[in-house]
């Protein structure tokens, strides 16, 4: 992976779900931390900062987020990379006892799991829009035919 974010910057699509949330969160925590040096939470408003958050921040995060499956380990990841941020945009610390909904409504942003949310719904519901005979729809409804072995599986393809 690059120091910077150059070439790649709303990442790789990889099968690979796990690999695929590491990169974003590690170019959204890059990101983040960018302007987090840039901006100190005293000097420019906080909504000017959300403003930056909003379009350089969260596409990083977001994109290719209406297929991909979330985890309970990955939605607690997500959501403590984005209070990372949005705590020092609020001007709090880890010890100034302010919960995550108190600082989400005090910036009056949407927390970031809703918005990936709602953009998996808004993904359902173009596919089930589309024709019956495109590629998405068809994927989303196939339901395999035929049986499975009995048993363990073979552990080579030799034994076949």
């Amino acid at each position: 992976m690059n120091g910077y974010l150059g070439n790649n910057y709303l990442g790789n699509i990889s099968y690979e779900g796990e690999l695929d949330i590491d990169n974003k969160l590690n170019n959204f925590l890059k990101i983040t931390g960018i302007l987090n040096n840039v901006f100190r939470p005293q000097k420019p408003l906080k909504k000017t900062t959300i403003k930056l958050h909003n379009t350089l921040v969260l596409p990083v995060l977001l994109y290719g987020s209406e297929t991909r499956t979330i985890k309970a380990r990955d939605s607690r990841r997500i959501t403590a990379a984005e209070m990372k941020y949005m705590r020092r945009t609020a001007g709090y610390t880890w010890a100034d006892y302010k919960t995550n909904a108190q600082i989400a409504k005090e910036l009056k942003i949407t927390p970031l799991l809703d918005k990936l949310l709602e953009y998996q719904r808004n993904w359902v519901q173009h596919v089930n829009r589309m024709p019956r005979n495109r590629l998405p729809r068809v994927m989303k409804h196939y339901c395999p035919t035929g049986r499975r072995n009995r048993g363990r599986p073979l552990k080579r393809l030799l034994d076949v």
